[in-house]
């Protein structure tokens, strides 16, 4: 049996943003490195940290994360992190030129979607983002209970 690709494993978020979906239309994605404290990696590791109103914007040709809030490390010391400080995001130039130009257009954001570990690094994704109407939320509900229903009745043969 062939070794397995360690790029192609498959990660599981550890911290998630799912009031992402629901209040914004995602249009493009992007997988970006997060800078951290040693103290902030031990606390996402445990899973202590939260998305709730955290966003993404530019400034001097990097990008940077702001109000997301990740809890103090309970063993940690008098150095331990500041829970809500600005943190870098590493992309290539190319893509920072790109999320520049698209951000400009009116009404799109950056967005952290989730968080995960892969290959012992932290990545965070991070999504363009337009807000969505409240007509445009309830139709997402409609058809999400739609789509439940016809699951359902394909598993039970109705």
């Amino acid at each position: 049996m062939a070794p397995a690709d360690p790029a192609k494993k498959k990660t599981t978020p550890v911290i998630q943003n799912r009031k992402a979906r629901h209040e914004f239309h995602i249009d493009k994605t992007w997988e970006a490195g997060i800078v951290l404290q040693g103290t902030e990696v031990k606390s996402l590791r445990a899973g202590n940290a939260q998305f709730t109103d955290a966003f993404a914007f530019l400034k001097d040709g990097e990008i940077w994360l702001k109000d997301f809030y990740i809890k103090e490390f309970e063993q940690g010391s008098y150095n331990n992190h500041d829970t809500r400080r600005d943190r870098k995001l590493l992309l290539n130039r190319e893509e920072i030129r790109k999320i520049d130009r698209a951000v400009l257009e009116k009404g799109f954001t950056l967005v952290p979607l989730q968080l995960y570990f892969k290959q012992g690094k932290a990545k965070i994704e991070i999504g363009l983002a337009k807000g969505k109407k409240l007509h445009d939320k309830r139709a997402s509900i409609a058809d999400r209970d739609v789509k439940r229903e016809m699951d359902r009745a394909k598993k039970f043969g109705v």
